[in-house]
């Protein structure tokens, strides 16, 4: 049995795909101890983990004060969020011996402390992943297209926040990419190459498994006799970028009183009674287990998350992706190239404009072929038990 250091940061996005990684490292006999935010101890702790905590305002104002405007300024945050993180694992984990550490892709910290504890890396990457050629390529954007004044100090920035962490945990980040992207000698993938943008430009080191898909121990009601047998329409913008009444009016205006059952998730940001008059083949929560309710459903409007898309292709679903930020246009756009899906934009999106692609995507057998095809592969690809058996091969 060995012990495993896992690495995280707090979100939904992040933590779910570890979840079954987790169940499965401790059902072959492995000790996981699991760095995350108090926010996710319940759910860790479920798997069998040792959940042990940061905190997580300090780290998010760290994080936030290096920058929001460019990717530059957003690796000086990670960067800047050392000395919330190090210093509280390196007390907490005093005189314990682990055999290897996981740590997630963008949780800057992750690299860091593998270095400074000398164990043996596994990268969990639960977005797409990035080679080094393509993030320098997007960070010469940066470079050649914003002015020098602005440009200047953060790359100073960059350079001073390097020369920190090596005058105070004796460990170097040679360039952005390190300090982005945590590179390490093995890197698991959460979907599969054919998902993956320039699949084929990722090496041995990069083990495409597939998305994880398991239970994510959340109490979540929900009436599933009010949608069996309908084949419901199922609308949700993820945990994060979900203050949208505007958009869920739209909903209203574009599918109220049709012949669609339509379950909507609006979060916890945006109360039910700030929406109005909720048409009669509505079902509006605030949450709704996801993964069982895309098993009854015959379209998914989504924003496009990393885990949310996955989940609904690897049920089969046809999506609508409507990306927010982040990821999500880069996704949106594999959706569409792959034919299993349309991509919409929030801004110029109208009623009618919604309600015509809805019928376009429910009526044309080209989307339900094309999700049908990735499906099979998703399924075929190993998900949180073939993440397992390359950490082994690895950790052997």
């Amino acid at each position: 049995m060995a012990r495993v250091l896992f690495m995280n940061a707090g979100s939904e996005g992040h933590i779910n795909p570890t979840i079954g990684v987790v169940q499965e490292l401790i059902s072959r006999g492995e000790e996981v101890v699991y760095f995350s935010i108090e926010a996710f101890r319940e759910r860790l702790e479920k798997t069998g983990a040792s959940v042990r905590t940061f905190d997580d305002q300090k780290f998010i104002k760290a994080f936030i004060s290096g920058g929001r405007d460019y990717v530059l300024e957003r690796i000086n945050g990670l960067l800047l969020t050392s000395d919330i993180v190090i210093p509280s694992v390196l007390e907490q984990i005093k005189d314990e011996h682990f055999d290897y550490i996981i740590h997630d892709s963008m949780f800057g910290c992750g690299r860091l402390l593998a270095q400074i504890l000398k164990l043996p890396a596994i990268n969990s990457c639960t977005s797409f992943a990035q080679t080094e050629e393509s993030f320098d390529n997007m960070l010469e954007q940066f470079y050649s297209k914003v002015p020098s004044a602005i440009v200047k100090p953060i790359y100073d920035k960059f350079q001073n926040l390097t020369v920190m962490v090596k005058e105070k945990y004796d460990v170097e980040i040679h360039t952005p990419y390190e300090a982005f992207c945590n590179p390490a000698p093995l890197t698991i993938v959460y979907t599969t190459k054919a998902f993956q943008p320039d699949g084929e430009a990722f090496d041995h080191t990069y083990k495409f498994v597939g998305p994880s898909i398991s239970s994510r121990f959340t109490p979540e009601d929900f009436d599933f006799t009010a949608i069996k047998g309908k084949k419901p329409i199922y609308i949700s913008l993820g945990t994060v970028f979900n203050q949208a009444v505007d958009f869920y009016k739209l909903c209203f205006e574009a599918l109220g009183n049709t012949d669609h059952t339509i379950v909507m998730s609006i979060g916890n940001r945006t109360r039910i009674s700030d929406l109005g008059e909720i048409p009669k083949n509505f079902i509006v929560k605030n949450y709704v287990p996801q993964t069982d309710i895309l098993q009854y459903a015959k379209l998914f409007i989504t924003h496009g998350g990393m885990n949310s898309t996955q989940e609904g292709l690897y049920y089969g679903v046809p999506l609508i992706v409507i990306p927010q930020s982040a990821d999500q246009p880069i996704i949106a756009g594999q959706v569409a190239d792959l034919g299993a899906g349309i991509e919409l934009q929030m801004q110029s999106l109208t009623a009618d404009q919604l309600r015509e692609t809805i019928d376009h995507v429910l009526s044309s057998s080209s989307f339900k072929k094309a999700v049908s095809n990735i499906r099979e592969s998703f399924r075929k690809s190993g998900g949180y038990q073939q993440a397992v058996d390359e950490i082994f091969e690895f950790s052997r």
